[in-house]
């Protein structure tokens, strides 16, 4: 470990590390020639960032990296000149050409010098996913911050997302075959639905269920994402039915199979965020179960709606208190849920809603079931952050070229279902021959696919909610 003394110790440590371990952008005109630095210099630098301590040492040294071995921003200003220059000039486009490449060089930060090397060692790229990873969650918790540092991790993330594009990539199965390190960490790494124990594990990975993950050459064996998957006769309308209630282990009757149902998709590692992984196993994972099971001819999901309830809550709390909540329901509806909760304002539902409490009211459940799906609908498919579905996760499958299909209710009754989504889930469809111009028409003019029962939800929200 680095010793504990002045602040000041460390910081010159810091600073001597980093110019020994960061190579100088050589000049253009050698680039090709310049000599690699040692490979012991970048072990050195994986050596002193492991002895740190998590938190403010490693931010201190990554908030340093980010800032003093960036962009060289003179040589950028002076090279941007020539491009002009030799535009305006209209010299011939050689030169032009040239003078792009020139630019071009000079905009690529130092420190990913430092990176290019660090991926060529051995268990490299492992530290490079962790050390992306330290940089996602200190920008989360602002541990570090500005401009620089958010630079260099999006430098990191493209950098990664070439190393860990599909030709790299291994499709692996999990079974209760596989090793116990293996099943271990995909049971930890169950972000949507986590694994109660051994038992609820092994049923994952049994009969009428596969569980598959991308693991990378570099890194063999390790799952970086996972996918788990149903394998049902229809399209599954309640995750209890999936992961709760768990049948004796019988064998597979392969002819019940007709759908494919991925009810689960989990990143291992937080460097790998923003990295596209999840669309490519979806497409790897369709491929591989047309080839078991070819009588498998419908492929959906279903999905949590992360942060219904939060936007729900906070439309409540924008209703003036004078309009009694009448914004969001029908006037009958209103009376209805001011009865049972005594209240005519929207207080005491937004109480109910944080604290879980409503479903424990079978009559209020009846109650919100109707305007809670035209509002969970208009919410997936009406509510947009810069053009495209506010929420994330149909923001991904949208990209993918799905349908949203069909809103489920009471579909998660866990606790967690019950706090993100009012106990709401969503079946995103893939029609196979669709998912190219769906994905297109979404991508090019935001365009949303949505089934009848959706469409219908949505016109029934824009009839009696006045947003």
């Amino acid at each position: 470990r680095c010793p504990a003394g002045s602040s000041t110790t460390s910081v010159a440590g810091m600073e001597e590390l980093l110019s020994r371990s960061v190579p100088p952008l050589p000049p253009y005109e050698t680039k090709e020639k310049a000599p690699p630095p040692a490979e012991l210099r970048s072990a050195e630098f994986v050596r002193f960032y492991r002895a740190l301590e998590a938190g403010p040492p490693r931010a201190e040294l990554l908030t340093r990296l980010a800032r003093d071995f960036g962009v060289d921003h003179g040589r950028v200003a002076e090279f941007s000149a020539k491009v002009l220059q030799a535009r305006e000039q209209q010299r011939e486009l050689g030169a032009l050409l040239q003078a792009e490449d020139r630019l071009r060089y000079y905009l690529s930060p130092q420190y990913r010098g430092l990176f290019q090397h660090l991926g060529r060692l051995e268990g490299g790229l492992r530290f490079l996913v962790e050390l992306r990873g330290d940089l996602v969650e200190g920008l989360a918790t602002k541990a570090v911050d500005g401009p620089h540092v958010k630079e260099m991790s999006g430098v990191l993330k493209n950098m990664l997302s070439e190393w860990f594009s599909t030709g790299f990539l291994n499709l692996e199965r999990v079974t209760w075959q596989s090793p116990c390190e293996v099943l271990q960490k995909v049971s930890d790494s169950e972000a949507v639905h986590p694994v109660r124990n051994w038992l609820d594990m092994k049923r994952r990975v049994g009969a009428y269920r596969r569980c598959y993950f991308f693991s990378h050459c570099a890194i063999p064996g390790e799952p970086l994402i996972v996918l788990h998957v149903a394998l049902t006769s229809d399209i599954s309308s309640s995750i209890q039915a999936i992961v709760k209630e768990v049948p004796p282990l019988e064998t597979e009757d392969t002819g019940k199979i007709t759908t494919a149902i991925f009810y689960s998709i989990s990143l291992t590692q937080q460097g790998l965020q923003g990295v596209e992984l999840g669309t490519y196993l979806i497409k790897r994972v369709v491929k591989e179960l047309q080839k078991e099971l070819p009588q498998i001819t419908t492929f959906s999901t279903l999905s949590p709606i992360p942060g219904f309830t939060k936007w729900l809550v906070g439309l409540l709390s924008s209703q003036t208190k004078e309009l009694e909540g009448n914004e969001l329901f029908t006037e009958s509806e209103w009376q209805e849920i001011s009865e049972i909760t005594g209240d005519s304002t929207t207080e005491t539902l937004k109480k109910l809603l944080n604290n879980n409490e409503w479903v424990r009211s079978e009559k209020l459940v009846q109650v919100l079931h109707s305007p809670f799906m035209r509002l969970c609908a208009w919410y997936l498919y009406g509510e947009k952050h810069r053009g495209y579905a506010l929420n994330p996760v149909a923001n991904f499958h949208l990209q993918n070229g799905s349908v949203v299909w069909r809103i489920n209710w009471m579909a998660d009754t866990s606790p967690r279902g019950i706090t993100a989504s009012c106990g709401m889930m969503v079946n995103y469809r893939y029609f196979l021959e669709d998912t190219a111009s769906n994905s297109a028409a979404y991508l090019g003019t935001k365009e949303i696919k949505a089934s009848e029962q959706v469409l219908s939800l949505v016109s029934q929200f824009q009839q009696n909610s006045k947003l």
